[in-house]
C-alpha cells in the first residue's frame, strides 16, 4: 500500500476545486489551491489551507502550465495532485512529470489516458475487447475521396468527428453525399483550431440518440467495478446541461449489459481510478441490449459525478484519494442504488442569444442553501445539494468556462427528484448577469422530459418553448425603468418634469441592445 497522502494540491479552479477541498477537509488532508490573476478573490482560494499564485489570467499561462503546477507543489510540500476536470486532467505528460517528481497523480496512468485519448485508436481497442462500437471508419487514411466513399458504404446520415476531439468540436452531421465535402472541410478546420489535429473519423448517425454513460472505478489491486449509469441526453451544442441517474426506461438486463461492456473497456487499458465510459444509445424505441455502442472514455472525474454519489451514497473524490493511496475498492455486490437523482448545470449564458457566455460581477447571488433554507412543500426524503465555486460579487471571467453552479436533487422517485430540482431553480435570484436558470426551469417542465422521452435532440426540438420570443426593446426599457424607480424612488417626484399648464412629464432614456429608447415615467398617487 502507498503512503497516506498528507497534502493535496488541486490543479484546477472554481466549482471542482471547492468540491475537492470539501473532501480533503472531511479526510483530514491539507489542501492547496492555485490561482491566476483573474481568480485572486475566488472562492476556492479562500477555502483552501494554502494558495499559490501561478500566473496571468489566460489558462495557457497559468492552469495549463505544468511547470508552474509542479513548482507550486515544491513550494508547499504537496505530495499529491488532484487535477479535477478540464485543464490538465487528461494530459498524460502531466501525470508523467508528477511521477518523476515523486508526486502522486490522483488519476489513471499516462498509458491508460493515451490509449483512450484518440477516438480512432480507442474504438479499435474496444472492438478487440468485445465492446460494441458504432459502425464507421476509424482508419489512418485521411484522403477526402476515401472518406466520402466510406461514408457512402456506411449509409447516410453520417457523423464526421474529430479524432482528437470532444465537446462537439470538429463534429458535423451529413445528410447526403452532396454535402460531404463542405462538411469535411469545416470539421477539419474546427478540429485543427481546437486540438491541433485535423484527422477525423466517420460514424453512422443514430437517428434518435441518447447519451448514457457508466461510472467505473479501478484500483491498484486489479479490481474494476461500476457505479451504475447516468443519462446525459439533455445537451445544448453537444454539451450536457441536465444529467440524471438511473437512466429513465433502462431495463435491468440492458443495464447489466451496458455496465458489463464498460468494465470490459476499463480492463482493456488496465484502468485505475475514476473514469466514465460513454455510450450512444438508440432511443427510437425500447432500449435494447444490442442498441448501444461505445462512444468514448473520459479518464477523469466527470462534472456530473454528484448524481452517482446521490444514488450510491459514495463520495467519489474520497474514493479517488483512497485508490491513489493503494486501498482496495468495495465489492461490486456492496454497491447499491437508491432512489433517483437529477442535476442541472447553471451557466452564465444567454439562451436566447445562442447560449452566448455572459461575464461580469453578480450584485445579487441568491442560490439555495440546502439544510439552511426552508425548501417549502417538498416530498419527504428529498435531498438537495448545490456545488459551486461562486459567491456574492464573484466575477464571471471571459477566460474560463461560464458554469456557475450545479443543482442536484435526490428523492425516492424520479418525479419527486424533478419537483425538487424545479423548486431549486425557482428559489434562485442571480443579477445582473444572464444565466440559463429560467431556461432550465422550462426544460424541467416539458412533458417529454417528465415522461422520459428524451434524446440528445431534446433542446433543439423544444427550443420554441424553452426560449420564448424576446420582449421588444420598448418593453425591456419599460421594465428597466420600473426596476430603477423601485430601487431609487427619490429619483421620481411629482415636481420633476414640470411643464406650464400641463401635468408633470418625466422621461428616461434606456439603452437596449445599444439602441436608445425613450420611456415616459408617470408618478402615481398613494
Amino acid at each position: 500500500m502507498a503512503d497516506k497522502i498528507k497534502k493535496i494540491l488541486i490543479a484546477n479552479r472554481g466549482e471542482i476545486a471547492c468540491r475537492v477541498i470539501r473532501t480533503c477537509r472531511k479526510m483530514g488532508i491539507a489542501s492547496v489551491a492555485v490561482y491566476s490573476d483573474a481568480d485572486r478573490k475566488a472562492l476556492h482560494v479562500r477555502m483552501a489551507d494554502e494558495a499559490v499564485h501561478i500566473g496571468p489570467s489566460p489558462a495557457t499561462e497559468s492552469y495549463l502550465m505544468i511547470e508552474k503546477i509542479i513548482a507550486a507543489c515544491r513550494q508547499t510540500g504537496a505530495d499529491a495532485v488532484h487535477p479535477g476536470y478540464g485543464f490538465l486532467s487528461e494530459n498524460p505528460e502531466f501525470a508523467r512529470c508528477l511521477k518523476k517528481e515523486g508526486i502522486t497523480f490522483i488519476g489513471p496512468s499516462p498509458e491508460s489516458m493515451e490509449a483512450m485519448g484518440l477516438k480512432d485508436a480507442a474504438k479499435k481497442l474496444m472492438e478487440k475487447a468485445g465492446v460494441p462500437v458504432t459502425p464507421g471508419y476509424h482508419g489512418p487514411d485521411q484522403d477526402g475521396k476515401l472518406l466520402k466513399a466510406r461514408a457512402g458504404m456506411i449509409g447516410y446520415p453520417v457523423l464526421i468527428k474529430a479524432v482528437a476531439g470532444g465537446g462537439g468540436k470538429g463534429m458535423r452531421k451529413v445528410e447526403q453525399a452532396e454535402d460531404f465535402d463542405d462538411a469535411l472541410a469545416s470539421a477539419r478546420r474546427e478540429a485543427k483550431a481546437a486540438f491541433g489535429d485535423e484527422r477525423v473519423l466517420i460514424e453512422k448517425y443514430i437517428a434518435r440518440p441518447r447519451h448514457i454513460e457508466v461510472q467505473i472505478f479501478g484500483d491498484t489491486h486489479g479490481n474494476i467495478i461500476h457505479m451504475f449509469e447516468r443519462d446525459c441526453s439533455i445537451q445544448r451544442r453537444h454539451q450536457k446541461v441536465i444529467e440524471e441517474a438511473p437512466a429513465p426506461g433502462l431495463r435491468e438486463e440492458v443495464r447489466q449489459a451496458m455496465c458489463g461492456a464498460a468494465i470490459k473497456a476499463a480492463k482493456a487499458v488496465d484502468y485505475v481510478g475514476a473514469g466514465t465510459v460513454e455510450f450512444i444509445v438508440d432511443g427510437s424505441g425500447e432500449l435494447r441490449k444490442d442498441g448501444f455502442w461505445f462512444m468514448e472514455m473520459n479518464t477523469r472525474l466527470q462534472v456530473e459525478h454528484p448524481v452517482t454519489e446521490m444514488i450510491t451514497g459514495l463520495d467519489l473524490v474520497e474514493w479517488q484519494i483512497r485508490v491513489a493511496q493503494g486501498e482496495k475498492l468495495p465489492k461490486q455486490k456492496d454497491i447499491k442504488m437508491h432512489g433517483h437523482a437529477i442535476e442541472a448545470r447553471i451557466y452564465a449564458e444567454d439562451p436566447a442569444n445562442d447560449f452566448l457566455p455572459s461575464t461580469g460581477n453578480f450584485e445579487i447571488f441568491e442560490i439555495p442553501r440546502p439544510g439552511l433554507d426552508d425548501p417549502g412543500a417538498l416530498p419527504q426524503g428529498v435531498t438537495q445539494r448545490v456545488d459551486t465555486g461562486i459567491a456574492q460579487e464573484s466575477e464571471i471571467s471571459v477566460f474560463y468556462d461560464p458554469m456557475i453552479a450545479k443543482y442536484i436533487a435526490h428523492a425516492a422517485s424520479r418525479t419527486d427528484a424533478i419537483l425538487a430540482l424545479q423548486q431549486m431553480c425557482r428559489a434562485s435570484l442571480l443579477y445582473p448577469i444572464w444565466t440559463n436558470l429560467r431556461f432550465l426551469g422550462r426544460c424541467l417542465e416539458q412533458e417529454a422530459l417528465l415522461s422520459g422521452a428524451i434524446s440528445t435532440g431534446f433542446i433543439a426540438e423544444h427550443m420554441a418553448d424553452l426560449v420564448p420570443e424576446s420582449l421588444s426593446e420598448r418593453d425591456c426599457a419599460r421594465l428597466s425603468s420600473a426596476l430603477h424607480i423601485m430601487q431609487h424612488p427619490e429619483h421620481l417626484t411629482e415636481f420633476d418634469g414640470w411643464r406650464l399648464n400641463l401635468p408633470p412629464r418625466n422621461t428616461a432614456i434606456i439603452y437596449v441592445n445599444g439602441h436608445p429608447t425613450e420611456v415616459p415615467l408617470n408618478p402615481m398617487q398613494g
